[in-house]
C-alpha cells in the first residue's frame, strides 16, 4: 500500500508491532478500563428488570420501564429532585466562583514565600475526608462543649444543636465544601493563569491600567475558555450534590431539606433491598445528567464559543 507520495505505507498490524513496548505500557490501564467500568456496565440492565436472587441478573424477566414510571410517579420523586438541584445550586452559586477568586488573589502577591503558604494551606482540606471534616463540625459546633457554644454561653445566649437545626443546613453545606475544594479548584486556573503573557500586562500598565483594569480586560478574558468548560461540567454534575458530605450531615431533624438522588438511591438498594429500583434511580440520574451536559456544552459554543467537544 502507496500514500500519495508514491511512498510505501505500514499497515495497522505492523505499526502495532513496531510500538509494541509503547502497548504493553498502555495495556494495564486498557485492562483496568474494561474490567471495571465497561464489565459492570451490564448490571445496568437490572434497571429494566424484576430481579430474583435464583435466577441472577440476566436470567430475572424484563418488565421494561416499570422502575422508571414508579419512581417518576412516587411521592418521593419531586421532593428528592428538589433537594438535589436546590443543593448543587447553592454550590454552583457560591462554590463555583470561589475557586475563581482565590486564583485571582494569589496572582496578585508577589511575595513568593507568603503565596506558597497560602497555596499549602489552602490545599490541605482536600485530602481531608468528608468523615473526618464532618466530625470536626461536630466538635465545632456541638450543644456539649462546642467551640461555638462555649462562645455563646460566655455571652449567656441559648446553646444551639447547628447539625441538628434545618435553618442551618445549607449554610453548613455550603461553607464547609468551600473550605474543603476551594484550593484544590483553584490549581487549574493558576495553570491557565501562567500561560497568560506577561507582555500583556507591561503594555496595560504603560496605557496607565491598574490591577482592577488588568484583571477585568487581560485575566479573565485570559482564562474565560477553563472557566467555560469547568462550569460545563459543574451543570453537568448537577444532580451530585455531594453524597459523602450529605449522607454524614443528615440528621432526623433535617431530612426533608436533605434526601438527595444519591442517598435516596443508596437506602433504597441496601436498606429496603430494592436493588433493580435503585439501579433505575441512578441510571436516570445518569442520563438526564449527559442531556444536561450535551444542553449546556451547545449553549457554551453558542454565546461564549467554548466546548469540551
Amino acid at each position: 500500500m502507496k500514500n500519495r507520495h508514491g511512498n510505501r505505507t505500514k499497515t495497522l498490524g505492523q505499526r502495532i508491532w513496531e510500538h509494541r513496548i509503547l502497548y504493553v505500557f498502555l495495556l494495564p490501564c486498557v485492562v483496568s478500563l474494561l474490567v471495571f467500568s465497561y464489565y459492570p456496565m451490564y448490571g445496568a440492565t437490572l434497571a429494566f428488570k424484576k430481579y430474583n436472587y435464583a435466577l441472577g441478573i440476566m436470567g430475572s424477566p424484563w418488565v421494561g420501564l416499570t422502575h422508571f414510571i414508579t419512581f417518576t410517579t412516587s411521592p418521593e420523586f419531586w421532593s428528592v429532585i428538589r433537594n438535589t438541584i436546590t443543593i448543587s445550586g447553592l454550590k454552583i452559586l457560591m462554590c463555583f466562583p470561589a475557586p475563581i477568586l482565590l486564583a485571582l488573589l494569589l496572582n496578585e502577591v508577589w511575595n513568593s514565600k507568603f503565596k506558597r503558604a497560602i497555596q499549602t494551606m489552602s490545599y490541605l482540606p482536600n485530602f481531608v475526608s468528608w468523615v473526618v471534616v464532618v466530625s470536626l463540625l461536630t466538635v465545632v459546633f456541638s450543644p456539649y462543649g462546642g467551640i461555638v457554644n462555649n462562645i455563646r454561653k460566655a455571652f449567656d445566649l441559648p446553646s444551639v444543636f447547628y447539625l441538628g437545626e434545618r435553618d442551618y443546613f445549607y449554610p453548613l453545606v455550603v461553607l464547609s465544601d468551600i473550605w474543603k475544594g476551594v484550593g484544590w479548584g483553584s490549581i487549574i486556573y493558576l495553570s491557565a493563569l501562567s500561560g497568560i503573557s506577561p507582555e500583556l500586562y507591561e503594555s496595560a500598565v504603560l496605557d496607565g491600567a491598574g490591577r482592577i483594569k488588568c484583571i477585568w480586560y487581560i485575566t479573565l478574558p485570559g482564562i474565560k475558555m477553563t472557566i467555560g468548560i469547568m462550569f460545563i461540567y459543574a451543570v453537568g454534575g448537577l444532580l451530585n450534590a455531594g453524597f459523602d458530605q450529605i449522607l454524614l450531615l443528615q440528621q432526623p431533624a433535617n431530612m426533608l431539606i436533605s434526601e438527595i438522588l444519591d442517598t435516596y438511591t443508596l437506602k433504597t438498594g441496601l436498606n429496603y433491598g430494592k436493588f433493580e429500583y435503585a439501579t433505575a434511580i441512578g441510571l436516570f440520574k445518569s442520563a438526564f445528567s449527559f442531556l444536561l451536559i450535551v444542553i449546556t456544552n451547545n449553549m457554551a459554543k453558542r454565546f461564549f464559543e467554548v466546548g469540551i467537544w
